[in-house]
């Protein structure tokens, strides 16, 4: 049985999101997204042109630019999945960052050092939609979609590949 996180206690959590690192960071989790739905794990991948060496996303001719990646913040997450880290890939997405994700750290145009690659921080939104509430509940779609929690970018964010190269959970994530 999956339990949702309430509103009340999504809020009370955002205190610990907002201290993320806002310089140097840690890459927690790292999945690839194979087919519709499916996940893996991975201890290593690879970033290159289009994205995530394996991925889906790859394949999609209808992606806007700017979208070959997908971060979100992990203390995020992790208050989604109320601690149960085995349930944070099902946010969809593809590097799962200890790091300030918010737009007043990480403007569109922004570049991240993430293991050997480098990416770029679009300015296309990423928001949570039908999928993400039937993961997490209507609470965090709404928590994370919030108009006034829009610049905080809970959702995550958008990027793209500039500099192929390997993450592994572990490797530091800097601003450039």
């Amino acid at each position: 049985m999956t339990v949702y996180v309430e509103a009340d206690r999504l809020e009370a959590g955002l205190p610990h999101v907002l201290d993320s690192p806002a310089e140097l960071g840690t890459v927690e989790l790292v999945v690839r997204r194979p087919s519709e739905g499916e996940r893996e794990v991975l201890d290593e991948g690879v970033l290159d042109f289009p994205g995530l060496v394996g991925d889906r996303h790859t394949l999609r001719d209808d992606r806007p630019a700017g979208t070959e990646i997908t971060l979100t913040n992990a203390r995020v997450v992790d208050l989604l999945a109320d601690g149960d880290r085995d349930r944070w890939q099902l946010a969809g997405d593809q590097l799962y960052v200890d790091f300030d994700l918010r737009a007043e750290n990480l403007p569109p145009g922004a570049r991240l050092q993430i293991g050997s690659a480098t990416l770029e921080v679009s300015d296309v939104p990423h928001t949570g939609c039908a999928k993400f509430t039937a993961r997490f509940g209507s609470d965090a779609t709404r928590f994370v979609n919030a108009k006034e929690n829009r610049e905080l970018r809970l959702r995550g964010v958008n990027a793209r590949v500039v500099t192929p190269g390997t993450v592994r959970p572990g490797d530091a994530i800097r601003k450039l």
